[in-house]
C-alpha cells in the first residue's frame, strides 16, 4: 500500500438530537443542505479540494443512509486504487463490541486502518460543520512549527464561549491552557474540532488515554489536556472564513434562507472550491403551466406546480398544483399535496403533506414536519 503523508479521520456518528425530527431516522452529518447536498458534503469536498485522497468515515447512528450514500467515493472523485473514502463502523473485538465511547476512542479503535497508511499526518474533522477550508494551509503550519498537535480555531462571541473548548495562546500561538466548554472562560477562542496530529504522539496518546479506565475518550477532555500537561508542542491555527454548526433547527434554517441572500456567507457557488454530491442521478427539474416561482432554489428532480416563494426545493421533491410554500425549505423526495399552505417550515426527507394542509407562519417560530407526517414546532430564542 502506498504510504500518504496525511490521511483523514472524520468523525461522522452523531447523532444531532437537537435538530428533532430532522435526525429522527438519519445521522446529523447525513442530513441535506441546500437542496442537493448533505451535510457531510462540506468535510468531504474540502479532502478532495486540499489534495486527501484518504478518508476514514467514522459513522455509529443510523448508519444506512449516510453509508449508502458514500458508495465507493466516486461522486467526491476517492474511488481510486491506493485512495478512497472507508466507511468505518463500531465492529466486535475479542472483548465483545459496543459503539465508540467518545472521539478518541472511535480513531483509537481504527489504529490499524491509520497504520496501513503508515502517514506522517492525521487530520481529524467533524462531519456535520459547513464550510471551506484549504487543510493544506493547515498542514503546513504544523510542519512549519515542527507541532505535534495543531487546532483549527475561530473567535466566537463572549456568550457563546462556553459551548466550545476555549484555549489560550501566547505570541507564537502556542496553546498554554485549554479548557472544554467553561462556565467561565478566559478566552473566546474556540476550537473548530478540526486537529491535525503528527502521527506518531496520536498513536500514543491514543494507547495510553486507552488505558485509562477514568478518561472519557475525548480530544477535548482527554487527549488535548494530557498534551498540553505533558508540554508537547500544541499550536493555533487561526480560520477567519465562514464556519457554522448547523447543530440547532434555528440554525440550519436560517444558514439555508441565507443562502436565497444577494452575498450568502457561505456562497455554494464558488467554481474554485466546488462542493461534490452524490445527487446528480436526478433529471432536469420540471415547473409547471401554473406554477409561480420567485427567489427560490429549485433543485433537479422536482416538479413544481405550486406556488414557491422564498425557499428552497430538494432534488426529487414534488409541489403539487395550489400548494404554496413560503420562507420554507422542502428536503429532497418529500411531497406537498395540491391546496396546501407551508410556511417558514421544513418539510423533512420524503415526507408527504397532505391534501389542504396548513402548517407554520406564527412569528418566532420554525416548523418541522417528520417523514411520518407529525410536526414539531421550533421555538426561536430570544
Amino acid at each position: 500500500m502506498q504510504k500518504k503523508e496525511c490521511i483523514a479521520m472524520l468523525l461522522a456518528g452523531g447523532q444531532g438530537s437537537r435538530l428533532g425530527l430532522l435526525t429522527k431516522s438519519i445521522a446529523k452529518p447525513a442530513v441535506s443542505f441546500g437542496g442537493k447536498y448533505r451535510i457531510i458534503d462540506f468535510s468531504l469536498s474540502n479532502c478532495v479540494n486540499s489534495g486527501i485522497d484518504t478518508v476514514g468515515v467514522l459513522i455509529q447512528y443510523r448508519p444506512m443512509v449516510l453509508s449508502r450514500y458514500l458508495g465507493t467515493g466516486e461522486s467526491w472523485d476517492l474511488d481510486a486504487l491506493d485512495s478512497g473514502v472507508y466507511v468505518l463502523p463500531p465492529y466486535a473485538t475479542e472483548s465483545g463490541g459496543n459503539w465508540y465511547e467518545g472521539t478518541a476512542d472511535a480513531i483509537f479503535r481504527n489504529m490499524r486502518f491509520i497504520s496501513h497508511y503508515d502517514p506522517e499526518y492525521v487530520l481529524i474533522l467533524s462531519g456535520d460543520h459547513l464550510y471551506n477550508m484549504d487543510y493544506n494551509q493547515m498542514l503546513e503550519a504544523h510542519k512549519a512549527k515542527g507541532a505535534d498537535l495543531t487546532v483549527a480555531v475561530r473567535e466566537v462571541p463572549w456568550e457563546e464561549a462556553s459551548r466550545f473548548g476555549i484555549m489560550s495562546v501566547d505570541g507564537s500561538d502556542r496553546i498554554t491552557k485549554f479548557a472544554e466548554k467553561p462556565k467561565k472562560p478566559e478566552s473566546n477562542l474556540a476550537s473548530m474540532g478540526i486537529y491535525i496530529f503528527t502521527w506518531s504522539v496520536l498513536r500514543d496518546a491514543l494507547t495510553r488515554d486507552n488505558q485509562d479506565p477514568n478518561s472519557d475518550k475525548d480530544f477535548g477532555k482527554n487527549i488535548i489536556p494530557m498534551l498540553l500537561g505533558e508540554g508537547k508542542e500544541l499550536f493555533a491555527y487561526h480560520f477567519d472564513g465562514f464556519w457554522k454548526d448547523v447543530g440547532t433547527v434555528e440554525s440550519y434554517y436560517d444558514a439555508q434562507m441565507d443562502l436565497l441572500s444577494d452575498e450568502p456567507e457561505f456562497d455554494i457557488y464558488r467554481s474554485d472550491v466546488p462542493i461534490y454530491s452524490n445527487s446528480n442521478i436526478y433529471p432536469a427539474h420540471r415547473i409547471g403551466p401554473d406554477a409561480e416561482v420567485d427567489w427560490a432554489i429549485i433543485c433537479n428532480g422536482s416538479i413544481i406546480d405550486g406556488s414557491v416563494k422564498h425557499s428552497i426545493i430538494g432534488s426529487g421533491a414534488v409541489i403539487e398544483k395550489g400548494a404554496q410554500i413560503v420562507d420554507s425549505i422542502v428536503l429532497p423526495g418529500a411531497r406537498v399535496g395540491s391546496g396546501s399552505v407551508i410556511k417558514s417550515s421544513i418539510v423533512n426527507e420524503d415526507a408527504v403533506v397532505a391534501e389542504g394542509s396548513v402548517i407554520g407562519g406564527k412569528e418566532g417560530t420554525i416548523c418541522v414536519i417528520g417523514d411520518g407526517g407529525e410536526v414539531a414546532v421550533s421555538e426561536r430564542q430570544v
